[in-house]
């Protein structure tokens, strides 16, 4: 085992790393430096994604900066790595942006609020998810309608929480930072809300909102003629998923099977005493859902489950997991074994608590996340991102991100590369403001795009579409060939 290195030494190891990189070169963006058309990004991203859905993603993106934001990480995944870096490198979130923070239980039905979506999650450049979570304080409160100078206000808080409390991390017994938890929450209004909301989202509130009552599930399938997964006994008696195309669709037959048995990997995935309480529930019903943004036309299933009796159900979520986008830009990162083991691992890596039920498995040689839907989470509604509140929102992101970061990663490092001056603040706030406004012309382009290709479309099928003397003539035939 090789001594580490003390807290002045690593402190003196990041301050170096500004000679590598000035904290000044990261203020601005210049769009001269692309060579990707970001819209193409996107499309190649949509690659073996399900055909059907690719259009739901795209309209949500195009439903605002932000929404645009939220669906384009390729997008700043390619911008980010055409600069230089500092090569100071932690466990990203890979998609740091103010509605991937939320609350969720923890296994001792502690209320958590922390960063909950990992799907972008690889070891790269700790500047990188700043830089996005800066950016998304600013599309956030644009959207929410916030004044640009309470927008500004807002990313300097995000930095200077991020950058002090770094400062404070670095210098904390190692097993103190483990456990570090961010205490005011509830005194912060847009927080406390969401808590509050997080205490609501019950399972059983879940079971109401996805289910329907055996009675009408009788009629149901007497309707639509699906047969039911052959999954036990207790089946007959049992709720099932509404059917609410496109969002949710209940899924039978040899896909169901498909997704049942992979149940049996994903318990190889937990730790022991979690596999225990997973087989004291029984798989009851399977259904397809649509989530989010950026995942939009993933594979995602999930799972009706009953434990002891019908007041015990849980939901559990089979997500599809993809490479990361900002993999292709980081050489040295190992190919992972199984993109969901990635997800899951730099999820625990970063998170005080995680879900107790998060694991992984594998269906047709895709590679799925799995955890807890809906089990007490909670994010930010956007709209209550005005003034103040951007502003208190904004200083516990900092600090929740400056927790995981440090976790992850050394924050001696960090710290004696960002020092205890504003000026890293200043460059990333100026970077901030610049990418969001690139953002908005990105968005404006995609929104372009969708208008003209309409027209065309319609064009298309008029083309394509014989013309009246010619069905005429195809009746005429059709009426002699009798």
């Amino acid at each position: 085992m090789t001594t580490p290195l003390t807290f002045r030494q690593r402190y003196a190891l990041g301050q170096q790393r500004r000679k590598h990189m000035r904290r000044a070169g990261h203020a601005g963006w210049q769009p001269k430096l692309r060579r990707a058309d970001p819209l193409r990004l996107v499309a190649d991203s949509m690659r073996g994604r399900v055909p059907a859905l690719v259009q739901i993603k795209y309209d949500r993106m195009a439903c605002s900066p932000f929404g645009f934001f939220r669906g384009a990480v390729p997008v700043m995944a390619c911008d980010l790595s055409l600069g230089p870096n500092t090569g100071i490198h932690t466990q990203l979130c890979g998609d740091a942006h103010v509605r991937n923070l939320g609350a969720f239980a923890a296994l001792d039905g502690r209320l958590v609020f922390d960063i909950n979506d990992f799907d972008e999650t690889i070891r790269g450049p700790f500047e990188w998810d700043v830089k996005r979570m800066a950016a998304s304080l600013i599309l956030a409160g644009r959207e929410a309608g916030a004044k640009p100078g309470h927008c500004r206000a807002a990313t300097a808080a995000f930095l200077a929480s991020y950058r002090t409390q770094m400062q404070l991390f670095a210098r904390m017994p190692v097993l103190q930072l483990a456990r570090y938890m961010v205490h005011r929450l509830q005194s912060v209004e847009p927080i406390s809300q969401i808590l509050r909301l997080a205490e609501r989202a019950t399972a059983l509130h879940s079971l109401d909102a996805l289910t329907i009552p055996p009675a009408a599930a009788r009629g149901t399938r007497a309707a639509t003629g699906e047969p039911r997964p052959r999954v036990g006994a207790r089946e007959s008696k049992a709720r099932i998923f509404k059917s609410v195309p496109p969002d949710l669709t209940r899924v039978h037959g040899l896909t169901a099977r498909h997704v049942l048995d992979s149940l049996t990997t994903y318990a190889e995935s937990l730790q022991p005493e979690r596999r225990h309480f997973l087989a004291q529930y029984m798989p009851l019903d399977v259904a397809f859902k649509i989530v989010g943004t950026g995942s939009v036309g993933l594979r995602d299933y999930v799972i009706y489950m009953q434990g002891n009796g019908a007041a015990d159900p849980l939901f559990l979520q089979i997500k599809e997991e993809v490479a990361s986008a900002y993999a292709p830009y980081l050489v040295d990162a190992p190919e992972p074994r199984h993109q969901g083991r990635r997800v899951v691992e730099g999820q625990r890596a970063m998170q005080l608590q995680s879900d107790p039920f998060l694991g992984w498995t594998t269906i047709a040689g895709r590679d799925y996340l799995v955890r807890q839907l809906n089990d007490h989470k909670a994010a930010v509604d956007l709209s209550v991102l005005k003034s103040a509140a951007l502003l208190e929102y904004a200083a516990v992101c900092g600090e929740v991100l400056a927790r995981d970061h440090a976790r992850a990663g050394d924050p001696g490092l960090i710290a004696g590369y960002i020092g205890t001056s504003d000026r890293f603040d200043d460059a990333i706030a100026r970077f901030a403001t610049d990418y969001a406004d690139q953002t908005g012309r990105d968005w404006e382009a995609l929104v372009r795009s969708r208008r003209q290709a309409k027209p065309a479309a319609k064009s298309a099928a008029k083309s394509a579409a014989p013309p009246a003397a010619s069905k005429k003539k195809a009746a005429v035939a059709r009426k002699a060939s009798r």
